[in-house]
């Protein structure tokens, strides 16, 4: 519901400053004592004491946000600021963030940032602010004996830094907007800034902080820090690693891919293909880190002799693809995760969002379904692309091209691309069907796999699946165990998961890997934390289902060959060595294997709950005009067509009675 001005609206007044309308967050540790001159040691009570009441702060003189390098919110040196987007569309009960105890902070300076979205006029201009110990008694920051009034935002791109009066100590902040833009509605984006306090009994970093012991680089690489990176891990491990690119970016940046495979360089018959992709969103740099990381993790195991990633890496051909978008990620970079806004290096260097930048062939398939009295003419799988789109002409980004090639040449079994802003796992189809509507659940013939390979990432994850965690911002997504069908979230046409499912074989999801876009260096270990163990284990997942290869009486591979099964209208087909891999659940299948000039083969084939895919071999045999047109091309004549010939004996035949 939108809610209108202020001025003169005690009512509206009355609803927003209610606990339904409220901000309520847990406060994160910020900068360095020594950026903000904090306390060497502050009084406080651990959790559980009587005292809850909100301490002032009495330490050294503070800093100013100039003096600690500030421009308006600029970039203060060590600090992890909690950043937060809330919009009133949906508002969070109180209780969300009264969960586990965080470090006590010190709360120095609030600072309300951008809107959410350049094309909306959605912002807070004036606020009020109240602190809490324990979420449950809440204290309003006063100016002398009455409420402070916090200054918003009077321009949707300027972000206004505001200080506390007195610092406070507080584990929890609510927000209670006042005034907000005439013309639109409640929302903010916001960081608190602070610092964290001393923890003598070592309480809070026992049970809440996340440390790592993986001896990794925890930073954000630009793009010639990334490149570095790569020749790092590949000098490391020379022998399972490749350095490659597929393409450049609009500004001439190369798009570097590293592929880890026990013989890098070339496709093992029977070997699956998995891609991570990350960086289609410029300003989306969490992903582009934790591939950086899984690159460097999946190395140092494989020396180290883990079983667990030998196996992976020799049994699996992995490509990372760490920057799609590296064009929109130095533009990001250069704010850093202080300035970078919701959508600065979002879109490529030529303003194109690559996430939806791919063919509509969705429309082609579901219009040919819906024509059932007309003769087929599009496959269910490996639908051509539309001529128009490869056209010069077309609005399609040199990114998107190249992806495509990619995608083509090489035979992807299964692939996620790391996108943030939210914690989720999305599959396809992310468009809805039905044309007057932007939401609704639109599966796929293999939708019973998809929701288990989303369901094997967010499971697995820290957070996903955590029924006790804050939502991002306002949807909630717990009801699906930390997974949604794209189209069910959003609808979005030409998205690379719709386009990977029905032009090649590779089933792609949409990982959803944090809150925060563009999280500060410090918070990266967490982040790896969180998501390392789900990263393996849906790379394994190329394992599941049946694979095999399909023959002819030569024992040459079948290339093309389409691999159906029973019940699933959703085709796949073999590799150039006549090799194929079927997504699959336990179950037992009945699997067909077809090429042209070639005989079908049927049998039955079943997957085990065990990890490891079951191998479906088929030999095929050729049908009789086949061979008839071998013998005939040996000799250097073409076969006849009988219909043809038919026709041509009946002419002959009436000619004779004539």
């Amino acid at each position: 519901m939108a809610v209108g001005a202020m001025s003169g609206r005690p009512s509206a007044l009355e609803a927003v400053t209610s606990h339904y309308r409220a901000i309520v967050m847990k406060v994160a540790t910020t900068w360095r004592s020594t950026s903000v001159g904090c306390a060497d040691s502050v009084p406080y009570d651990a959790p559980g004491s009587q005292n809850s009441t909100i301490q002032s702060y009495r330490g050294p003189p503070r800093v100013s946000p100039q003096q600690s390098g500030c421009q308006v919110c600029g970039p203060f040196p060590g600090r992890r600021p909690l950043q937060e987007l809330w919009a009133a569309a949906r508002p969070a009960p109180l209780g969300h963030s009264s969960r586990a105890w965080e470090r006590l902070t010190l709360l120095v300076w609030i600072c309300s940032l951008d809107t959410i979205f350049p094309a909306w006029s959605d912002w807070v201009t004036s606020y009020k602010v109240m602190v809490s110990n324990d979420s449950h008694t809440w204290v309003t920051v006063k100016n002398g004996s009455g409420d402070m009034i916090f200054e918003g935002n009077s321009e949707k791109e300027i972000p206004v830094l505001n200080e506390l009066p007195v610092p406070m100590v507080a584990r929890y902040i609510r927000i209670n907007p006042r005034s907000w833009f005439d013309n639109g509605s409640i929302c903010m984006r916001m960081e608190i800034l602070g610092c964290p306090l001393p923890d003598p009994n070592n309480y809070y970093h026992r049970r809440n902080e996340m440390t790592t012991t993986d001896d990794l680089d925890f930073k954000h690489h630009n793009y010639k820090e990334m490149r570095q990176l790569m020749k790092v891990v590949n000098e490391m491990c020379p022998n399972i690693t490749r350095i490659y690119n597929i393409g450049k970016s609009h500004q001439g940046l190369k798009l570097y891919a590293v592929e880890i495979s026990d013989h890098p360089g070339e496709h093992e018959v029977g070997e699956p293909e998995f891609h991570y992709i990350a960086g289609a969103h410029g300003n989306e740099v969490l992903g582009r880190e934790l591939t950086l990381l899984l690159m460097q993790f999946l190395c140092q195991e494989y020396l180290a002799h883990n079983a667990r990633i030998v196996h992976l890496v020799e049994e699996t051909r992995i490509h990372i693809l760490p920057s799609l978008n590296p064009d929109g990620y130095e533009k990001a970079y250069e704010g850093g995760s202080e300035l970078g806004g919701w959508s600065l290096g979002r879109w490529t260097h030529d303003g194109i969002d690559i996430n939806n930048n791919f063919p509509d062939l969705n429309t082609l398939l579901w219009e040919a379904e819906d024509r059932k009295n007309i003769a087929r003419k599009v496959p269910n799988h490996y639908i051509a692309i539309p001529e128009w789109f490869l056209s010069e002409n077309a609005t399609v980004a040199v990114e998107t091209r190249a992806v495509i090639a990619w995608m083509e040449k090489i035979p992807f079994v299964l692939g996620g691309n790391l996108q943030g802003g939210e914690l989720v796992v999305a599959y396809p189809y992310d468009m809805v069907r039905s044309l007057w509507k932007t939401q609704e659940p639109s599966p796929t013939p293999d939708d019973h796999v998809f929701r288990w390979l989303a369901y094997s990432y967010a499971s697995t994850h820290r957070l996903m699946t955590d029924a006790r965690r804050r939502v991002c911002h306002t949807e909630d997504f717990q009801k699906e165990d930390g997974t949604v069908n794209g189209a069910s979230w959003h609808t979005v046409a030409g998205s690379l998961n719709d386009f990977s499912y029905l032009h090649t074989n590779c089933f792609e999801l949409s990982i959803y890997v944090g809150c925060d876009k563009y999280p500060h260096e410090s918070e990266l270990p967490e982040e790896w934390e969180n998501n390392r163990e789900s990263l393996i284990v849906f790379m394994e997942q190329v394992h599941r289902g049946i694979k095999g290869v399909v023959r002819d009486f030569h024992g040459k591979g079948i290339p093309s060959a389409v691999i159906s099964v029973e019940g699933v209208n959703h085709d796949i087909r073999t590799a150039s060595d006549g090799d194929y891999w079927r997504l699959l659940n336990p179950g037992e299948y009945v699997v067909t294997a077809k090429a042209e000039g070639f005989t079908s083969s049927t049998k039955n084939c079943m997957v085990g709950y065990d990890m490891g895919a079951t191998q479906c071999d088929f030999t095929l045999s050729k049908t009789n005009l086949a061979r008839i047109r071998e013998i005939m091309e040996k000799f250097g004549k073409q076969p006849i067509s009988l219909p043809a010939r038919r026709l041509k004996l009946r002419g002959r035949k009436r000619r004779q009675r004539g």
